[in-house]
């Protein structure tokens, strides 16, 4: 079973401000196969699976590309015909300047701005005014959007500096550091990501024909494409993945396994926004998510393959890490409505 990255249930309840009706909003979700009881929980996870059905549905409920979060809608097409002009450019920094541009006369409520200084390269999102919390995060998701695309014009993962929220809190709960692989840097005012601005010399790679190809998979393929598998997060995730059903080995084990010192595995790992324990978490919470929503193994057998004796300790930490018991997590996921599939 390959390891899937799941993502936290706060992103779903974003994603649903824009739908004011309860019934609006449950009819959605489950077009996506999401159950809405289990936004209850606000430690809950999704698949990545369910997150991508999820965006389609709510593009096709609003009828608007910004599932209705901005205060002038995003109209259908606009990504298509972006994307298909960007690829006419010879360098990276070109398109994405271009990009933004074209993105400044279509955003109501923000600027795309690329700035360029001392060799780092900081793509901000300045507010037009005082936005509210669904226009706050249209801003965060058109970061992740974009860095998406500049990936896929150069066809490798662009490694991120730092990511700039404005808020500790919204930066914890939404994922950020692990989406972007990097750290958060909080700052008054703006939202944005630095990268090298070397980067920005890359040739685009894509073309006519491969971005009708990128098209008919995306916004969903952006959600895993390019995730720096030679990381040392991804490293550790897929090294761990081994001893998920005996006794997890301890930092200074795993140092010793990459030739560096416990020191050394801490810095690189702080520096990518993760801690040992950390992915150590969240490999056995991903692991036990796609096992009781895949499969049809009982829960003491889904607690000895990602490492629990007893049953009553994989309770408590899966409630610990999701804000829900193991069954009440596949009862959550596995009532009437699931399977529905986009209208």
């Amino acid at each position: 079973m390959p390891i899937q990255h799941t993502i936290a249930v706060y992103q779903v309840v974003q994603m649903l401000l824009a739908i004011e009706h309860e019934d609006q909003r449950a009819a959605v979700l489950r077009r996506a196969g999401i159950q809405p009881a289990l936004l209850e929980s606000k430690l809950a996870r999704v698949t990545q699976t369910q997150f991508a059905r999820l965006m389609t549905a709510l593009v096709r409920h609003h009828r608007d590309e910004f599932w209705g979060l901005s205060s002038k809608p995003l109209p259908l097409g606009s990504f298509a015909v972006g994307c298909r002009m960007l690829v006419g450019h010879r360098k990276l920094g070109d398109a994405l300047r271009a990009g933004l541009r074209y993105y400044h006369a279509l955003l109501p409520d923000f600027v795309p701005r690329l700035v360029v200084s001392g060799g780092v390269a900081y793509l901000r999102m300045s507010p037009r005014h005082a936005l509210d919390d669904r226009q706050a995060y249209a801003v965060r998701v058109f970061m992740f959007l974009s860095y998406g695309v500049m990936c896929w014009l150069a066809a490798r993962r662009i490694p991120v500096d730092e990511v700039v929220y404005q808020d500790s809190d919204i930066a914890r709960r939404s994922d950020a550091s692990r989406l972007f692989q990097a750290p958060i840097q909080l700052e008054e005012g703006e939202w944005g990501y630095r990268f090298d601005a070397k980067w920005l010399d890359l040739p685009v790679v894509q073309n006519k024909e491969s971005v009708e190809e990128f098209l008919h998979l995306a916004p969903a393929c952006l959600l895993v494409k390019y995730r720096d598998q030679a990381s040392l997060t991804e490293r550790i995730r897929r090294m761990l993945r081994r001893y998920l059903a005996e006794e997890m080995p301890s930092l200074e084990e795993v140092s010793d396994m990459l030739a560096t010192t416990p020191q050394t595995l801490r810095r690189r790992l702080q520096r990518e926004g993760q801690g040992y324990q950390m992915i150590k978490d969240a490999l056995r919470r991903d692991v036990a998510v796609e096992y009781l929503t895949q499969s049809d193994l009982p829960l003491l057998e889904v607690a000895a393959r990602v490492g629990f004796s007893e049953a009553s300790t994989f309770h408590r930490a899966f409630k610990a890490w999701t804000g829900l018991t193991p069954g009440a997590y596949r009862q959550a996921h596995n009532e009437p409505g699931e399977n529905e599939t986009l209208a």
